[in-house]
């Protein structure tokens, strides 16, 4: 018999994303699925059936649990926001999907609600957690490009009408928040960020080019960081070939770039560097899987998660900022 001690899990919100969660909780020695809830009753059972956890039957159901830790939040991203002040009262510790919210003042309140209860507080960025995305950030930190120049994302992936009317919720600024870069454009806005530092302003457009929906499903955003550098955001979701994500950041002494989680460039001082061996890494899967394990033994170990509720801000303030910029037609200062 194992003696592995479990931190102990719930998903709130049975979708596509919640699925996720339950592997990663399966695959986490660490962890444990105790209890789902969704409000379409039958939905939530045949989620519990799937994964041998307690189906229940409202939220405040599932908050009186006292065998549940950590509640994995898979919502709208609309109602993050209030589903986390609900689960920060109840003491149980959250991690919650991205967008963590879609106003900065929810995410002021969330962190404020977690820490009047002393609940920890985590959001999923899952590419911040590959060996590849930390080699780049230390090798950044560590000057090894030297002053940036220009760093720039690009997010280009497709999604058709039929997915926007799959559910009522989708491609709504009252629910979804916005569109392609609050919906997809979101981990790459903040993987260029991390990568690259901090925005100081920024000059964005935003439209719907070809889907019939109240937010965009074309963003572009060009950068001002505080370091210096300058940098362009293309998000849309109507690429049709949908070649994914890819960074590319320069600086005075190399240029490094990033597909998906794949270093396919790095050159310092004109040459080409050798790549350390990196385990063979699944972008979504393998990501979640080891910020659940990371959340799971945070709980046990008392200690912050890798990635706290703070860091749910930084990504944020750039795609509301360019939302603002788009309608006000004019450079935002985010400082």
């Amino acid at each position: 018999m194992s003696n592995i001690k479990k931190t102990r899990f719930a998903i709130l919100g049975c979708g596509i994303i919640a699925e996720i969660h339950a592997k990663g909780i399966a695959e986490t020695e660490e962890a444990s699925l105790e209890a789902v809830y969704d409000i379409n009753q039958e939905v939530s059972d045949t989620f519990a059936d799937k994964h041998g956890a307690i189906s229940c039957h409202s939220l405040e159901e599932l908050l009186d649990m006292d065998t549940i830790d950590v509640v994995c939040i898979c919502t709208p991203s609309g109602i993050h926001a209030e589903q986390t002040l609900q689960v920060a009262k109840a003491k149980k510790h959250i991690l919650v999907e991205k967008p963590m919210a879609i106003k900065l003042v929810d995410i002021s309140a969330m962190i404020q609600a977690c820490e009047e209860n002393q609940v920890l507080l985590s959001t999923v960025f899952p590419r911040r957690m590959s060996p590849q995305a930390n080699f780049a950030r230390q090798l950044i930190q560590e000057g090894k490009l030297g002053k940036l120049s220009l760093c720039s994302a690009y997010v280009k992936l497709f999604r058709d009408q039929a997915y926007y009317d799959s559910a009522g919720w989708r491609g709504t600024w009252e629910v979804d928040g916005g569109g392609a870069m609050m919906n997809q454009g979101i981990h790459t806005v903040d993987m260029l960020q991390w990568l690259a530092g901090p925005v100081s302003s920024l000059y964005g457009k935003t439209n719907a080019v070809l889907r019939d929906i109240e937010v965009e499903d074309t963003a572009l955003s060009l950068l001002q960081f505080e370091n210096g550098a300058m940098g362009v955001l293309e998000i849309t979701t109507t690429a049709y070939d949908g070649k994914g994500q890819r960074l590319a950041i320069h600086g005075e002494k190399g240029t490094l770039e990033i597909e998906e989680d794949t270093i396919t460039k790095l050159e310092i001082d004109g040459e080409q560097v050798m790549l350390p061996d990196f385990e063979d890494f699944e972008v979504i899967p393998d990501g979640h899987r080891l910020q659940i394990r990371d959340m799971a033994l945070a709980v046990q170990e008392k200690r912050p998660p890798i990635i706290p509720g703070t860091e749910g801000q930084h990504s944020l303030e750039i795609i509301l900022g360019t939302y603002q910029s788009s309608r006000l037609v004019k450079e935002l200062d985010l400082t």
